[in-house]
């Protein structure tokens, strides 16, 4: 059995360089909701150097909120955002010697491209006029994932062992009780189940259905560093291998 784990960087928390050594994934944020060229730069150079399969990590032009305030754009907008920021990453990487293997959307953008088709469409549309064989990384069982298989992009199903879910396999809304979870030995326990028995059970009761294929783990937080020691530590005990994602 194998998980890809993944981790949102470039978002200034300061752990950047060790998160690397405990990912197979990293969603380098390009500049839009936090970060910049050098951030970028720095984040791409040691997952070239640790071997780290490096993605984008578009958003909304949307520094003030960090991304997370949604918005009401044309889809024509919201696909030129995204190939911009991908060039932008994509030039950093052939510099350092990589290349980007997936797009990760980041705050408002991933989350209603999840639910709303024209946005999900407009997303990848422009990962695949920039480069079809990139793969997309989508919450779950939602509209992001569906766009990118109806495109013939590989998708790959994105959960969150630290986010509360609703009944819908949605997640619940960070404003919301229960949105974050901040018992650790729940979270491992979440995650495992994820991975073993492929479900989450939601903040009303219900068990949700899912494919784990990447499990996120946030960066930005004030533990960040000693939960992903915690979650990594967890998965090789329980003999789960640890594995970019590659969408076979």
């Amino acid at each position: 059995m194998e998980i890809d784990l993944n981790a949102d960087l470039g978002e200034g928390c300061g752990s950047d360089e060790a998160l690397l050594d405990l990912v197979s994934s990293a969603n380098i944020a390009c500049g839009w909701h936090a970060g910049g060229a050098t951030a970028m730069r720095d984040c791409v150079r040691w997952a070239v150097a640790k071997g780290v399969s490096i993605g984008a990590h578009p958003s909304f032009n949307d520094p003030e909120n960090f991304g997370r305030k949604e918005m009401d754009l044309p889809a024509s907008e919201i696909y030129a955002g995204v190939l911009y920021q991908l060039g932008a990453l994509s030039a950093i990487a052939q510099a350092e010697g990589g290349r980007i293997a997936h797009v990760k959307p980041h705050g408002a953008l991933y989350n209603q491209a999840a639910r709303n088709p024209q946005i999900a469409d407009a997303i990848v549309s422009a990962v695949h006029d920039f480069d079809p064989s990139l793969m997309i990384f989508g919450l779950a069982n939602s509209g992001l994932v569906e766009a990118a298989r109806n495109s013939g992009i590989v998708a790959i199903e994105e959960v969150f062992a630290d986010r509360g879910y609703r009944a819908d396999g949605s997640l619940v809304p960070r404003k919301e009780p229960g949105a974050l979870l901040d018992d650790e030995n729940v979270v491992l326990d979440r995650t495992l189940a994820m991975v073993r028995e492929q479900r989450v059970q939601a903040v009303s009761g219900e068990w949700v259905p899912l494919n784990a294929q990447t499990i996120c783990l946030h960066g930005d937080g004030e533990h960040a560093l000693a939960f992903a020691r915690r979650i990594r530590s967890a998965l090789t005990a329980a003999g789960i291998e640890v594995r970019a994602a590659h969408g076979n």
